[in-house]
């Protein structure tokens, strides 16, 4: 493009820049900075040519042009010639200086072109900028500010004009008497001093190595003497702080002797405006760089300020924080920069500041007090060395305290020590202790509101351990031989389990390094240390915890993965197996989420886990061990009771290995005197460990629950009128159950060909006999529905077993009609109006079914009809169920029950598939069809469509049928069954002809 185009299309745009839209404007603007990045020079050129031009154009649109030629410029400035330099330079001085307004934007915009420019042609800018610096005369405050701006942008080439500048600068200081332009001076000579320091800290790379600090002395000081007296006591505000923010950096350039001299009132002076402001960003700045100053010197009036000193600076760091805005936290952060350089000259007298300070029951001040001495730890290392010892017995205090926010301080204080050695002296442990103690924060105290409407949240104070127990662990290797093998100690104890995660986590990093390292097979030396877990105990814990694996952030991968790095250490030969083994676990949970696990499956993955385990290790003496270690483990989860369930199947699962009968019966024993039989949850665990153990040792596991039975632990407290009974009626009614469900889980989990030989000799007379009691000789029932309910259940598992077997075909089962008998007379017939009962009914009938279809010998057909007649009132005379909003019955108790009814009836039709079969069921189903209750009505019709389905899907017709008396019911089909029986059925079913049936054929 040239020249004439380009000035063309900047003055198109520039012509629009007036548009009232703003948004106009702004695009104008971006495209006059997009034709800068093509042709920067002929652009500049343009729109000082077109400000010339239009004298008249109002301010604000004169700094937009202003500002897009600042933008051009701050990027192509290496691109710009001398000649197009001196134009832009000309046009923003004098745009610069057209108003003698204060603070404008239009002259802060001709300021920032001139400071852009002067990036690369400082010599012209100066030249330029001096002229309008004339000694005697004010000059124009956006002179001063330009001249601040170019030393804080390109301080090397600045600061050689300095020593002129300052010349004629201090003259000027006392004719001025606004307090608006004094700040501009102020401001200046901050920026001065700055570049100045910024020049002598680098003169390995400035343009004059020869510049020296006494260069600015004498000048400076004479500023400083009329800032000091004559501009800070002003009552203006703005001006106090422009002045202290000016002293600060100028502090480092007065002569030694003058800076000895005034710091006995420079810093009272100081220290009292932190009462007139209440921002202090300023102030402590100020006071960090005049205490450097002061330090460099050696100076000792600081020994005779350091109370004073101390005292202020720790009321700053104490006062309430009311927000987090970056000025507030520099503002502290410019105060512990104090501290920092009083900790570096005088570390002792800082520290009987402040450790007494750790005392005081005051939250702000023990949390302010712990924030100075974390930063002093990390910014005074060298100085704190030699206090360590001091300073962690200083700690006792702040580590007993409850208040959340001091709690966080102490965290913030220990990842401080651990960066710089601290744990590594005597007395370090009670840190990492505390530690662990805030990530095992318990979940009810997170959920608890603070009685403090300040106080941190506790999820913070163990949000925050948990990241500096990681981040310790993994980043600071010397804390590898202070944390290893130190955190296994907290594995075990109930009390931290909560922190169990970040623990398992840190541990398998610190394992990993370890064995990187070239550590020994063996990662824990056990006879060295004899608070260590033992394997036996850490297999046990980080087993039982992972049956819950999504609790506590990952609880159950956390410890699986701390299982596989330790596999040395539990035992040398399960690396290899568990390398294939253990990725499938953690494959599978990553799979998953809380929602979609099923707790059932996974617990099996477990125990099919520990027995391959087992098998691998294949050591007695091992084995057993391992379930001591987890019998003696086991009250410690006596409040979560699913993981007291899953370790009591281990329990099963590691017993079943064992080839020792004597620890086999000894631990069996131990678990039934000492279980806890009121818990529904324990019962049920107890009960699955039998099952899972008799699955090897059924004649121990049975040996041992009889001899319990028949022991004074049970039979002391069986007798009604006995005078040395220990426990309650409710307590042994209980122990009864459970020990009925114990059976009830041998024969379900023990070889079936085996169990059939014990039903009746072993099994069922146990059961019988603690489901009985005798009263003076007489055999009283029990009335306990829970027992009840225990017992049907167990013998449901009973039935299954003997029909599971190979050999149930052949098997008489004496006792069958005596049972069936008890069952329908004794618990459908007269349970019925017993509140409660209905609970068990689905159980009694699906026993009933597995006893009648199943196992031999056939009942006579009156007991049978007896059987049906009493299944069908139990059911079809229940009360309406509750139905959801699609129609459907929403109670799962009534749908199992439900579903062993039609399970039973189509078994009994199963064994005579014959019209006559299906007519002596409906028969019995006849008086609830024609019921005068629309609920029992449309009941009878949903089970008879299931008969009639179940009939003609499985029954070959070769010939005429005869149809079935009695009945007027049409096939529904199968699957709907009674659960999705309504009155409509009623309504829908024909009771002349079924033209559901093929042709030719009658029900």
């Amino acid at each position: 493009m040239t020249r004439p185009y380009i000035k063309k299309l900047s003055f198109t745009l520039l012509d629009s820049i007036t548009d009232k839209d703003p948004v106009v404007q702004e695009q104008v603007c971006s495209a006059i900075c997009s034709l800068g990045e093509a042709q920067p020079g002929e652009t500049l050129r343009a729109c000082e040519e077109y400000l010339r031009q239009h004298d008249k154009l109002a301010h604000p649109y004169r700094t937009k042009v202003l500002r897009a030629m600042e933008t051009v410029l701050s990027s192509h400035i290496h691109e710009l010639d001398k000649d197009t330099a001196g134009i832009v330079i000309l046009l923003a001085s004098s745009e610069m200086t057209k108003t003698k307004e204060l603070d404008c934007d239009w002259q802060q915009a001709a300021s920032s072109v001139l400071v852009a420019v002067g990036k690369r042609f400082i010599n012209q800018v100066m030249e330029e900028v001096l002229s309008r610096f004339q000694p005697g005369v004010l000059p124009h405050s956006s002179v001063l500010h330009t001249l601040a701006s170019l030393s804080v942008s390109n301080a090397f080439g600045m600061v050689p004009f300095l020593p002129s500048i300052l010349s004629t600068m201090l003259p000027m200081l006392g004719m001025a008497k606004q307090d608006a332009l004094r700040v501009v001076f102020c401001c200046a000579l901050q920026h001065f001093s700055e570049s100045t320091l910024e020049y002598l800290a680098n003169l390995d790379q400035a343009p004059d190595p020869t510049v020296r600090k006494d260069t600015f002395a004498a000048d400076i000081f004479g500023a400083y003497d009329i800032l000091f007296h004559q501009w800070l006591p002003s009552r203006d505000a703005k001006l106090r702080l422009a002045v202290v923010a000016a002293l600060g950096p100028m502090s480092h350039l007065l002569p030694s002797e003058k800076l000895e001299e005034q710091l006995p009132k420079l810093l009272p002076a100081v220290l009292g405006l932190y009462k007139k402001h209440a921002e202090t960003f300023l102030i402590s700045k100020s006071l960090g760089q005049i205490l450097e100053a002061a330090v460099s010197v050696g100076s000792r009036t600081l020994e005779v300020q350091l109370d004073a000193l101390l005292v202020a600076l720790h009321a700053q760091i104490c006062v309430p924080v009311e927000s987090s805005s970056p000025l507030v936290m520099n503002s502290q952060k410019e105060v512990l920069r104090c501290f920092t350089v009083l900790a570096c000259c005088s570390p002792d007298r800082l520290l009987a500041f402040l450790l007494p300070r750790l005392d005081t029951s005051n939250e702000r001040l023990r949390v302010g007090t712990l924030q100075i001495l974390r930063h002093i730890i990390n910014s005074a290392a060298a100085q704190m060395e030699i206090k360590k010892p001091f300073i962690l017995s200083s700690m006792r205090l702040p580590l007993l305290d409850t208040n959340n926010k001091v709690k966080r301080a102490v965290v913030q204080v220990i990842s401080a020590m651990a960066h710089h050695g601290y744990l590594e002296q005597p007395g370090g442990e009670v840190m990492v202790d505390y530690i662990v103690q805030q990530c095992a924060l318990p979940l009810e105290e997170l959920e608890k509101p603070s009685p403090d409407a300040e106080d941190l949240a506790a999820d913070s104070v163990r949000a925050v351990s948990i990241r500096t127990l990681y981040l310790v662990s993994t980043t600071v290797d010397r804390m590898n031989s202070v944390l290893w093998p130190y955190l296994l100690e907290f594995l075990i104890p109930v009390r931290f389990t909560a922190a169990l995660t970040p623990l398992c986590r840190s541990l398998v990093h610190l394992a990993l390094k370890r064995q990187e390292a070239g550590a020994d097979d063996s990662l824990v030396q056990y006879n060295l240390n004899a608070n260590l877990p033992s394997p036996f105990a850490m297999t046990t814990r980080l087993l039982a915890v992972s049956c819950k694996p999504y609790v506590g952030d990952g609880r159950g991968a956390a410890s699986l993965r701390l299982l596989k790095v330790m596999h040395r250490s539990i035992h040398p030969l399960l690396g290899q197996r568990w390398e294939t083994t253990m990725p499938v676990l953690l494959e599978y949970l990553d799979e998953h989420t809380e929602e979609t696990l099923s707790l059932k499956d996974w617990e099996e993955k477990l125990l099919v886990f520990l027995r391959d385990t087992l098998a691998v290790v294949s050591d007695n003496t091992w084995i057993c061990q391992l379930s001591q270690e987890m019998c003696r483990q086991l009250p410690s989860y006596n409040g979560t009771p699913q993981e007291k369930n899953f370790l009591y199947k281990c329990i099963g699962t590691t017993l079943g290995a064992a080839s020792s009968k004597d620890v086999v019966r000894k631990h069996l024993r131990e678990l039934l005197e000492t279980a806890r039989y009121q818990e529904e949850a324990e019962q049920e665990g107890l009960a699955s460990c039998c099952g899972i153990c008799a699955i090897v040792h059924l004649e121990d596991t049975l040996a041992q629950l009889e001899d319990f039975v028949r022991s004074d632990v049970f039979r002391k407290s069986v007798g009604i009128f006995s005078i040395f009974k220990d426990r309650s009626e409710h307590e042994v009614e209980r122990m009864k159950s459970c020990l009925i469900l114990c059976y009830g889980h041998v024969a379900a989990q023990a070889p079936h060909e085996l169990v059939l030989a014990k039903v009746e000799s072993d099994i069922l007379r146990c059961m019988f006999q603690c489901f009985n009691t005798k009263v003076l000789g007489i055999k009283v029932e029990t009335k306990d529905p829970a027992l009840k309910l225990c017992f049907v259940q167990s013998l449901c598992m009973v039935c299954q077993a003997m029909c599971s077997s190979a050999q149930a075909s052949s098997f008489q089962f004496s006792r069958k009609a005596e049972l069936v008998t008890q069952m329908v007379v004794q618990w459908l017939v007269s349970g019925r109006e017993e509140a409660g009962e209905e609970r068990h009914q689905g159980f009694i009938i699906g026993a009933l079914n597995l006893l009648l279809s199943n196992l031999e010998p056939v009942l006579e057909e009156q007991a049978q009809a007896d059987v049906i007649h009493s299944c069908l009132h139990s059911v079809m005379a229940l009360p309406p169920e509750t139905e959801g909003e699609d129609g459907t019955c929403q109670e799962p108790l009534y749908l199992d029950t439900v579903c062993a009814l039609e399970d039973l009836l189509i078994s009994l039709l199963r064994r005579n598939m014959t019209p006559q079969g299906l007519q002596i069921i409906i028969e019995h189903l006849s008086p609830w069809i024609k019921s005068p209750r629309g609920h029992e009505r449309a009941r009878a019709l949903g089970l008879a469509a299931c008969l009639l389905q179940f009939f003609l899907e499985h029954l070959h017709v070769s010939s005429h049928l005869c149809p079935v008396a009695g009945t007027g019911c049409g096939a529904q089909p199968y699957h709907s069954g009674l659960r999705a029986a309504s009155r409509e059925d009623e309504q829908r079913c024909p009771i002349q002809g079924e033209p559901g049936l093929p042709s030719g054929q009658h029900c």
